[in-house]
C-alpha cells in the first residue's frame, strides 16, 4: 500500500468543499473500523449483543477516507467499537498519515479507544503517524470503573495505557468520562484532580439516548451547569475561549492555569447549529447526524463499480441532507436505528 510521497488533491478546487443544506461547512468525519468491543459498560451496551455489521477490509476505508479528504474533510478520528481490535490498524493510519488537505496540510488524525490494548500499542500508533488519542474512562477508582466496564481488572489496564500514551506523545491526551447519576457521578471532583495530576484534558460528557438497552432518561442525565458548579466548590475554573466555530466541549483550565477540563453538553447545550461532522460506520453508511433515522450506503456505491467522481457527488448529495439538529427530549423523539458502539464514536 505505502508510496513515497504524500497524496495531495489539488486538482480539487475549494468550491467542492462539503456544505449542507443549513450552510455549514463539513470537515470532521469520524470512521468506524470495527463494532466489536471488549468491554459491556453499562451506558453502551447491554454486555449480550456483539458485532452487529460487516467489516470493510482497509483498503476499502482507505479509498471512502480518501474521497472525503479530497472534498474538503481536515478532521479524521477513528473509532469502533474499539479501534484497537481491528488488524491492519497501524498500516491504516500510515496510510491516511500521508494524505494532505485542500490547503495542503497534513491530515489531523485522531483515534477514540477505551485504553484497554493502549499500552502496548501507543509507541506504535505514533510511530504510524497517529497525532492524539482519546481514551473513555468512566471513573477514577478501581471498583467503579469495573461496575460500569463490566471487566476485571479493566482499570488498572486503562490507567497504563493513558499513561503509555501520554509518554508516547499523543497529546493533548483526552480523557472522555460518560455521566450517570447513580453510577460515576460522584466521580466529578475526583476527575478533577485527576486532569491536574496526570496532565490530561478530561471531558465530561452529557448522557444521551444512544444506548443498546433503554436506560436513558432526563433525570440520568448530568447537566453542564451542575458539573460546573460542583468543581467550582474545590477548584476554581476559568473559562477558555472556542477554538473553532465547531468545537462541541465547552472548555476550562484553573486558576493556576494546570490542567483542563471541558464538558460536551448535547443534551441541555445542544451545539447543532455549529455542527461540522459526518459518520461513517464499519460498513461504510454515511451518518449525517448521530440520530439520523437514516442511512446512505456509500459502500454500497462503491461495491457496484461508481468511479471516485460518481462517489463524490452522492457524498456531496448525502451531506446536503444532514438534519438541521437532533430531538432529544422533544415528544415524539425517536433513538437512532444503531446504538453508539454500533455507530462510532
Amino acid at each position: 500500500m505505502a508510496v513515497a510521497s504524500p497524496i495531495a488533491f489539488s486538482a480539487v478546487t475549494s468550491a467542492a468543499r462539503l456544505t449542507d443544506s443549513h450552510g455549514r461547512v463539513i470537515h470532521d468525519l469520524r470512521v468506524s473500523i470495527t463494532d466489536r468491543c471488549n468491554y459491556k459498560c453499562v451506558y453502551c451496551r447491554t454486555g449480550e449483543v456483539g458485532a452487529q455489521y460487516p467489516e470493510l477490509d482497509i483498503e476499502e476505508y482507505l479509498r471512502l477516507i480518501k474521497l472525503f479528504v479530497s472534498l474538503g474533510i481536515e478532521k479524521v478520528r477513528l473509532t469502533g467499537g474499539e479501534p484497537l481490535l481491528r488488524p491492519g490498524l497501524l498500516e491504516l493510519i500510515k496510510e491516511l498519515g500521508r494524505l494532505r488537505t485542500l490547503s495542503g496540510e497534513p491530515l489531523d488524525l485522531a483515534l477514540t479507544t477505551n485504553g484497554h490494548l493502549l499500552e502496548g500499542l501507543a509507541a506504535p500508533l505514533k510511530a504510524a503517524g497517529l497525532q492524539r488519542a482519546t481514551v473513555s474512562m468512566d471513573a477514577v477508582d478501581a471498583p467503579t470503573f469495573e461496575r460500569i466496564t463490566r471487566v476485571p481488572g479493566s482499570f488498572n489496564k486503562v490507567l497504563a495505557g493513558i499513561r503509555a500514551a501520554r509518554n508516547a506523545g499523543l497529546t493533548p491526551l483526552k480523557i472522555n468520562c460518560v455521566l450517570l447519576r447513580g453510577f460515576n457521578d460522584d466521580q466529578i471532583e475526583s476527575f478533577a484532580h485527576f486532569a491536574r495530576e496526570e496532565d490530561v484534558v478530561v471531558r465530561f460528557i452529557e448522557f444521551m439516548p444512544l444506548e443498546e438497552g433503554r436506560l436513558w432518561t432526563p433525570e440520568i442525565v448530568v447537566p453542564m451547569a451542575e458539573i460546573v458548579e460542583r468543581i467550582g466548590r474545590v477548584l476554581q475554573l476559568v473559562p477558555l475561549p472556542a477554538r473553532d466555530a465547531g468545537e462541541t466541549a465547552r472548555r476550562f483550565t484553573f486558576a493556576d492555569g494546570r490542567g483542563e477540563i471541558g464538558i460536551i453538553a448535547p443534551v441541555t447545550q445542544a451545539f447543532c447549529g455549529a455542527c461540522s461532522r459526518v459518520r461513517l460506520t464499519s460498513d461504510g453508511k454515511i451518518r449525517t447526524c448521530l440520530f439520523s433515522q437514516v442511512e446512505h450506503d456509500l459502500y454500497g456505491h462503491m461495491r457496484a463499480g461508481e468511479s471516485d467522481n460518481e462517489l463524490r457527488d452522492y457524498i456531496a448529495r448525502t451531506v446536503q441532507g444532514k438534519e438541521a439538529r437532533h430531538h432529544i427530549g422533544e415528544p415524539g423523539f425517536l433513538k437512532p436505528s444503531r446504538s453508539m458502539v454500533h455507530i462510532g464514536g
